[in-house]
């Protein structure tokens, strides 16, 4: 009988460990200078999960993400919420962000942004805040490739912005 119940308990702990969910909350984003083009391509990826609860929190909670008639609505909140939460300053100077669109693939959201009529960088700041007023526990990856020199680092809540000097 005793056997029986450690044997019992050995299948019950595990089963409810992996009923709570434990969630990673975590976007990528890449930025590239593209010289030639005088331009700064940027790609986040985000889960769609995610910035479909930010959405409906903040926008509209009729919206739904990743489906075949998505509300013709969901670009302009994109954007909107894109730029308000990532700002980068190009040699000491904010910029503006273009949105270019959006497309999914699995679980992921790929947003597209560029920068354009950059000739020259030698200093960059990029700022994420992308999901943190929805999720404290956020963290924003950030790969940058400017001037042929590869940089990532990380952004998350009390350090939400990076200074990069290409000198």
């Amino acid at each position: 009988m005793k056997n029986l119940k450690i044997a019992i308990l050995l299948l019950v702990i595990p089963a409810l460990a992996f009923t709570v969910p434990h969630k990673y909350y975590v976007s990528v984003t890449s930025v590239e200078y593209v010289k030639e083009k005088e331009s700064v391509q940027i790609i986040s990826r985000i889960f769609i999960d995610d910035f479909e609860n930010l959405l409906r929190k903040r926008y509209d909670d009729k919206i739904t993400l990743a489906i075949q008639d998505e509300l013709s609505t969901v670009n302009m909140y994109t954007e909107r919420y894109l730029k308000e939460k990532l700002q980068i300053e190009i040699n000491g100077k904010p910029v503006k962000l273009n949105f270019i669109g959006k497309e999914y693939e699995d679980d992921i959201m790929f947003c597209y942004l560029e920068i354009e009529g950059v000739k020259a960088i030698n200093s960059i700041e990029i700022t994420n805040k992308v999901l943190l007023d929805l999720f404290s526990e956020q963290e924003n990856i950030i790969k940058c490739k400017i001037n042929g020199k590869n940089k990532s680092f990380l952004l998350r809540e009390g350090n939400l912005s990076r200074l990069l000097n290409f000198h």
